[in-house]
């Protein structure tokens, strides 16, 4: 034997050793084989697509000119109790439209997490509990939250006359004649339960088709916010790179994701569970459950009083909703979701929204209320399902997260599926004068 011949094993064993010890240093342990075709299949579900859902009810969802209205309205401070509130407030686009806080703040505390906007022209029902069904209306709500805008519908009708009439009339047409404070005070809306409040007085003081009209110009604001935030679309990430490069038969998917990312995403498709709520392409199942989460705390770690019902509340308050599908406002007429909509449905009690995973890195904290502060303590509460629901029962079909499950390859599968913001355009007021 020569001297080559037993020098190469020691020369094998070295090199080997060596980057056993830098997969050792970087963390990288081999991901598992190449994808099946049923792997591929259920890849490709998740893959994002461009094609948005057609909006309810709104004829000017997709009105160019509406889009840019909204924009305005979309980071107009002036539109609030105080001047000081936006709808940018809870959804910064740097934040990737939402806020960094546990529980938003607007003129003041709410109990509940600003989830992002991006992507949400996808979900049928709208806010955390789905008290909207449709992405117009749910633009509503915080306009008369007295702790979100503080303002009320005849004030932001009479803002807009003052503000916006012209780009409001090229798209909606003529305004009613706001100027006449007789028939049209500054401030009023409705009131549930409290006939003696002043605002509630004001307007139960108009004229019925005065209110209707007021409830016109009311209407046509969420459905220009609408227009504008249809264009806040996530982008493709990482991850849908990678699948499609896969699909295209690179088995490297293009380097678009580690091994870690990749045994992420394995363990996400099958023993860790995950796409059994997070599934298709914003991945979400878009519908309601009880994770059984413990109580929140506010950003001064203080525990939150009162237990959140949810889904069950809001499913009551969507049928009632007197800007929901079928009703004068809407566009729509055919309201195949709220037919068998049944808010004593016994899985309704304490469920919460299934969020979108795109960007989910961008968007801590985490759960309705902000109960989670990182992807870890997402993953480590999955891990032991600890406590009881607080209220009705939590998801019959969830079972903690194996241990077999990395949580770092979960973290980065979960790093994997933040793309680029929406085009620098939509990310602030527009530039051109509307």
């Amino acid at each position: 034997m020569n001297s080559t011949a037993r020098r190469l094993p020691r020369m094998v064993q070295k090199l080997l050793g060596l980057l056993g010890l830098l997969a050792v240093l970087v963390g990288c342990k081999p991901a598992d084989g190449p994808w099946t075709p049923a792997e591929k299949r259920l890849m490709a579900s998740l893959v994002l697509t461009s094609k948005l859902p057609e909006s309810t009810g709104n004829y000017v969802a997709d009105e160019p000119r509406a889009a840019k209205l909204g924009q305005a309205l979309f980071f107009d401070k002036a539109l609030s109790g105080d001047g000081k509130v936006a709808c940018a407030t809870c959804h910064e686009p740097q934040k990737y439209f939402t806020d960094g806080r546990r529980q938003a703040q607007g003129m003041g505390a709410t109990s509940r997490n600003a989830p992002t906007v991006l992507g949400a022209g996808w979900f049928p029902f709208v806010f955390l509990d789905g008290r909207k069904d449709s992405l117009w209306s749910q633009a509503l709500g915080p306009i008369e939250a007295d702790n979100e805008h503080g303002f009320d519908r005849l004030a932001l009708a009479h803002a807009l006359y003052d503000r916006y009439r012209q780009p409001y009339e090229a798209v909606f047409g003529s305004m009613p004649n706001l100027a006449d404070v007789q028939r049209f005070p500054a401030h009023g809306k409705p009131v549930e339960l409290d006939r003696a409040h002043p605002l509630q007085r004001a307007w139960a003081a108009m004229q019925m088709a005065d209110q209707e009209a007021v409830n016109q110009v009311f209407a046509h604001f969420g459905k220009a916010i609408e227009a504008f935030e249809r264009h806040l679309q996530p982008q493709p990430a990482p991850f849908d790179h990678y699948v499609k490069a896969v699909l295209a038969g690179n088995t490297n998917g293009g380097g678009q994701l580690d091994p870690a990312a990749q045994r992420g995403l394995r363990a996400f498709m099958g023993r860790a569970g995950c796409v059994n709520c997070h599934n298709g392409p914003l991945l979400s199942d878009r519908g309601f459950h009880n994770l059984g989460l413990p109580g929140a705390k506010d950003d001064k770690g203080q525990m939150l009083t009162g237990i959140d019902g949810g889904r069950t509340m809001g499913a009551g308050k969507v049928k009632l909703d007197p800007f929901r599908c079928g009703q004068a406002h809407s566009d729509a007429k055919e309201c195949d979701e709220l037919r068998f909509l049944d808010p004593r449905f016994a899985d309704f009690v304490g469920a919460f929204k299934t969020p979108s995973l795109r960007n989910v890195a961008m968007t801590a904290p985490y759960f309705h209320a902000g109960q989670a502060q990182n992807l870890r303590e997402v993953l480590d509460f999955y891990r032991t399902l600890p406590g009881r629901a607080q209220l009705g029962h939590r998801e019959f079909t969830l079972q903690p997260l194996p241990g077999s499950v990395d949580a770092d390859d979960m973290i980065a599968f979960l790093n994997s599926l933040t793309g680029p913001l929406p085009a620098v355009e939509w990310l602030g007021p527009p530039k051109d004068r509307l």
